[in-house]
């Protein structure tokens, strides 16, 4: 499932049209959890009440979250965190959140909640993402969520360490678009795939990308409409901005169907 980003009841209409079952079936939630949408505390609530049921990666906008609640960071204008800052079970709410991991593999697919960097193999985007999942569960988390923000270094090394390091991670994982053959990245340009700036294309279509022929499913990316190819599967369809909210349904027998619901309308800071 795509970005629910505090969009409760469009979220609890997309699991009624499923028909999701928690005693029968699997849901992984692709990150963007809270913020800009309406009722974050209830989409994080229903989530954690789902249990084992239930996956979900960390987006930007959680991370985010955690930063602002933390008072490392103050929310921006079109934040709409006010609700779980204020929320009397506050604490619980955000140890969940913090728990999450930023990558899956289940079922044949990888799910990350924006993009893979070329030279990743399916193993060690994985094993990275374990790296970050391990401060931010750790006591240094609140030192990781201060040193998070900044878009260098803008290439993966393997030989990078400390918190430059977990930075390309996080920028990979949670904020990716646009980058070039050789992996560098680009975040200021977030409209369709026809508008990558000059030397850069979308992540998924980098020549010779070490994950190709693995399907990978994310989010992050509202402008961008479904690529013509079987191997991406893209799922934040804005539900926040009066668009739909995504699902895959990966069958039994193999086959999948995307299956979306609608946003009634646009939501409004507040």
């Amino acid at each position: 499932m795509g970005d629910i980003q505090g969009c409760h009841q469009p979220f609890e209409n997309l699991l009624e049209k499923i028909d999701f079952s928690p005693s029968r079936d699997q849901l992984v939630v692709l990150g963007d959890l809270i913020n800009r949408g309406p009722a974050s505390v209830a989409v994080i609530r229903r989530l954690m009440a789902l249990k084992g049921s239930v996956h979900c990666l960390l987006g930007n906008h959680d991370l985010h979250g955690l930063a602002v609640a933390s008072g490392l960071r103050k929310a921006g204008r079109t934040d709409t965190l006010n609700g779980l800052l204020q929320a009397p079970d506050q604490h619980e709410l955000l140890e969940w959140l913090r728990h999450q991991p930023l990558a899956r593999w289940s079922q044949g697919v990888l799910s990350v909640h924006a993009g893979v960097l070329p030279s990743w193999t399916v193993h060690q985007t994985l094993a990275l993402a374990g790296e970050v999942e391990a401060v931010l569960r750790g006591p240094d988390w609140l030192t990781f969520l201060d040193q998070m923000y900044g878009n260098s270094p803008s290439v993966w090394h393997d030989d990078l360490k400390g918190f430059d390091r977990l930075r390309v991670v996080v920028n990979a994982l949670t904020r990716l678009r646009f980058c070039t053959p050789a992996g560098e990245m680009e975040f200021n340009t977030k409209e369709a795939a026809g508008s990558a700036p000059t030397g850069y294309v979308p992540w998924f279509d980098v020549v010779g990308r070490r994950t190709e022929g693995t399907t990978v499913a994310f989010g992050h990316w509202s402008t961008l409409k479904q690529p013509p190819r079987t191997d991406v599967w893209a799922l934040d369809t804005g539900c926040v901005w009066g668009g739909g909210l995504s699902a895959m349904r990966l069958n039994q027998d193999g086959s999948h169907e995307r299956i979306q619901v609608p946003c009634p309308q646009a939501q409004t800071p507040g």
